[in-house]
């Protein structure tokens, strides 16, 4: 009788298997707002992807792109464009000259502020970066006729305009906060270790 049971059991566990793969599964209806996010993310995510290679991040690339187009803006400047914390902007800069992307000239207005240009291998970068811009976007749209990409980017140009979003610049720079900045690096030194051992021992006494 057990065995009987047991193969019964083992025989509803089968069939109701089989029923689950071949049961097709309802794709629920999803908006606009839906499909234009699973897309950007879609993207973002490939976009990152490409620029590893070049040991850059998004952020990097955006400000590439636009110093390429205004050459000579302030820092003051691109903050307010890109609407990042100053500080959490310096960041990025002094990353991008690190890499000697971009170079920080004394501005002769200001003396207390610097103008930002690419330098050659900024340039040499961005145009890099326009390559693999044009592989991905021809890539994501790859069954679009030339026709429809041309109508799809002037939707997505009126949408940017009715929604008051800053024209080239992505709205994940909003996201950069005072508190993401810089990590400082952790360095001790040889007096250090010796303080923090003398205190160590002096509390366990």
């Amino acid at each position: 009788m057990l065995r009987y049971v047991a193969v019964e059991y083992l025989k509803y566990l089968i069939m109701n298997t089989v029923n689950q793969i071949a049961a097709p599964r309802r794709v629920p209806r999803v908006g606009v707002a839906f499909l234009l996010s699973q897309v950007g993310t879609h993207v973002a995510y490939a976009f990152e992807e490409r620029l590893a290679g070049m040991d850059l991040k998004p952020h990097h690339a955006g400000l590439l792109r636009m110093l390429g187009a205004n050459s000579g803006l302030s820092q003051q400047e691109l903050s307010d464009l890109f609407g990042v914390f100053p500080s959490r902007l310096v960041v990025l800069l002094d990353e991008l000259e690190i890499r000697r992307l971009i170079q920080r000239r004394n501005n002769p207005s200001d003396r207390r502020g610097h103008r930002l240009h690419l330098t050659n291998a900024g340039r040499k970068a961005l145009t890099r970066i326009g390559r693999l811009t044009r592989e991905l976007e021809s890539d994501l749209c790859s069954s679009l006729s030339a026709a429809e990409l041309e109508h799809l980017i002037s939707l997505l140009v009126r949408i940017v305009a009715q929604q008051n979003i800053t024209p080239a610049v992505h709205p994940a720079y909003r996201k950069l906060r005072e508190s993401s900045g810089k990590p400082r690096l952790r360095h001790t030194s040889k007096k250090s270790k010796k303080t923090s051992m003398g205190e160590t021992a002096h509390e366990k006494r």
